[in-house]
């Protein structure tokens, strides 16, 4: 298993990105749509900054505040949250130049 080490490679690679709470609810994100959501606002798309904008809605409606998952994980699994994606070409166009 290839280890990512940012969300573009998550995407790349197909790997469903899981942010794990401190009370135990986990979300799984779609990689593609999560990707496209932190390059399009010029965010730093490494997972551990990219944990520190996540937040538990679960802990948030409870505790009215906003708790960071403890952990990111990658994995195979269908994803519970989808943003919108990129269009085809701005996809194909990343991902040559990943190659190059």
């Amino acid at each position: 298993m290839k280890l990512a080490t940012c969300l573009f490679e998550a995407a790349a690679w197909h790997y469903g990105v899981k942010a794990i709470c401190q009370c135990g609810h986990a979300a799984i994100f779609d990689p593609h749509g999560l990707w496209y959501h932190f390059h399009r606002h010029g965010m730093d798309e490494r997972l551990g900054r990219v944990r520190e904008k996540l937040w538990c809605r679960e802990c948030g409606r409870r505790h009215g505040k906003r708790v960071r998952p403890v952990k990111l994980e990658m994995v195979r699994e269908m994803p519970s949250i989808t943003l919108p994606l990129p269009d085809q070409r701005e996809w194909k166009r990343v991902v040559n130049r990943f190659r190059g």
